[in-house]
């Protein structure tokens, strides 16, 4: 999964006593989380995109590597949900599937371009060939995730920010952010923050006509008292309000 978006790290495992059903698991195995590589996770182009990504094969056995472009929405929390790739986005690869040996990179070159913009994609990267583990196959999946931004730049009038609140009672920050504007926009970097502590949250995407939800746990003593939030070229700051119990 990303962004965001998608970015998460995933583990599909298949047991024969299943008959070929997968179930998904995070972390399951003692497999090293950085065996496997894909650079840049998230990559950001003006209107349509020629360029290229690294997979990486740190381990000491070869593995077979299979490409698998999706589509995806974000829901309100930024969790995604996936998709075939969508009819309007052109994508071409260099190579569909590969093998990678021990300790070497391979290197995907592409072309995207989308009939309207802005446009998002996922290339699911699917890592097989490790040793078997209690008699079950295990697949790596790991993406690199594309946006492509339309010619028109983000502005501050494009986003609202509706609820910014601390409930003192559950320790809780609670962001509600809203893009109403067709275009697509990135949170570089956003903060929560008290007189003396400060909370980094990270960068997220902000998809065409969307809200997003933060909820932020606050561990310092005293409450917070400002959201931050950084776009390219502006700044939103906004007072968290103390929700009254």
């Amino acid at each position: 999964m990303h962004g965001a978006i998608p970015g998460c790290f995933a583990r599909r495992v298949r047991s024969p006593a299943k008959q070929g059903g997968y179930c998904f698991l995070l972390f399951l195995f003692a497999l090293p989380l950085a065996a496997q590589t894909v650079r840049p996770v998230v990559v950001e182009y003006k209107e349509k995109a020629r360029a290229r990504f690294e997979i990486a094969n740190n381990t000491l056995f070869p593995l077979n590597v299979v490409l698998e472009p999706r589509s995806f929405d974000l829901f309100l929390t930024g969790e995604p949900t996936f998709r075939p790739l969508d009819s309007h986005i052109h994508l071409k690869l260099s190579a569909m599937s590969f093998r990678i040996p021990p300790q070497q990179s391979y290197y995907v070159f592409f072309e995207a371009k989308a009939d309207k913009l802005p446009a998002w994609f996922v290339i699911y990267c699917l890592f097989a060939g490790f040793p078997r583990q209690s008699g079950l196959n295990v697949q790596v999946e790991l993406p690199h995730t594309v946006y492509l931004l339309q010619k028109e730049p983000f502005q501050k009038t494009c986003v609202q920010v509706g609820t910014a609140e601390f409930n003192p009672t559950t320790n809780q920050v609670l962001i509600e952010l809203e893009n109403q504007s067709p275009y697509l926009g990135r949170v570089q970097a956003a903060e929560v923050s008290s007189h003396r502590v400060k909370r980094p949250l990270g960068s997220f995407p902000l998809l065409p006509q969307s809200h997003r939800r933060l909820e932020i746990v606050w561990t310092a003593a005293e409450p917070p008292e400002k959201l931050v939030l950084r776009f390219r070229g502006f700044t939103i700051e906004k007072e968290l309000i103390a929700r009254t119990p």
